[in-house]
């Protein structure tokens, strides 16, 4: 796997193209099948006269989905697989570049590189047929999602409770937790002005148990705390934040990851939500 694709931005490009793949694969499966049962009698006798293939089951899916968008995020331009609301907000020109929402020929300009295998299985696979609609207009919704998403505004600190599945430093799920300004707030003024970092970045929390909240206030200064330990990464950093967490954390198989399910676990989701929902 390349840099690029261990990135937040490569998973929700996964997740945009994934939910169109899946969505044209369960309609286009299930269309068959209501087709199948009027017409038995008519079509029985008759020859398939279809060279297109289908995965056998959401695993299958995943796998597909998974190969299509690695292949295609490895043509997207670098200024769009490091995408940021902060890059968006501060550079009018690429949000000229790529104004939304995109279209079929902003697509083909925008990834002229693309790997032909991309558009033939696609085709195999009847996502695409070359013709009314070919690998562009299937990606400019995809891609118009991708930005939509990466350059939303972060919400505000209260609304990312429900994404910590516990203490982000000790890992622990079964006490209260509170949110810690990354950058805090007695300094944000001066953060601005020095050009430490963006606005748009002076919220950024993370969500701490409260001795561990108490720990990192002890451990450095606000203005250090901004300047140098500003992400829950760079303060595990630190042997002794990261000795201190270890000793909160008396169930180590408590901690659960803040990413989302693996790429595989949500496409199986997706598949079944699709095939019962149309089904019903």
């Amino acid at each position: 796997m390349s840099n690029s694709e261990d990135t937040p931005q490569f998973e929700i490009f996964r997740d945009c193209l994934s939910a169109a793949i899946v969505e044209h694969m369960t309609k286009s499966s299930t269309k068959a099948k209501r087709r199948t049962k009027k017409t038995r009698h008519v079509t029985s006798q008759a020859a398939p006269t279809s060279n297109s293939q289908t995965p056998n089951d959401a695993e299958d899916i995943a796998d597909f989905t998974d190969y299509i968008a690695t292949q295609t995020f490895e043509s997207v331009p670098a200024d769009l697989q490091s995408l940021t609301h902060a890059t968006w907000t501060a550079d009018p020109d690429l949000q000229t570049r790529y104004a939304l929402p995109l279209t079929g020929a902003d697509v083909s300009a925008i990834l002229p590189t693309l790997d032909p295998d991309v558009a033939d299985s696609l085709t195999i696979y009847g996502i695409i047929d070359g013709l009314s609609r070919g690998v562009p207009e299937l990606l400019a919704p995809v891609l118009t999602e991708y930005i939509t998403a990466l350059t939303a505004p972060p919400p505000p600190p209260r609304a990312t409770r429900n994404q910590a599945d516990g203490c982000e430093l000790c890992g622990r799920d079964w006490i209260p937790l509170t949110y810690h300004h990354l950058i805090p707030r007695f300094v944000h003024e001066k953060v601005v002005r020095r050009g430490w970092h963006p606005p748009e970045d002076l919220d950024n929390v993370a969500w701490l148990c409260r001795l561990c909240h108490s720990f990192v206030h002890r451990f450095a200064g606000h203005e250090e705390l901004a300047r140098h330990y500003y992400t829950v990464e760079l303060l595990l950093a630190e042997e002794d934040v990261a000795k201190f967490a270890k000793s909160r954390r008396e169930r180590p198989s408590s901690f659960r990851s803040k990413r989302h399910a693996s790429h595989h676990c949500r496409v199986v989701e997706m598949v079944e939500s699709a095939y019962n929902g149309w089904g019903a």
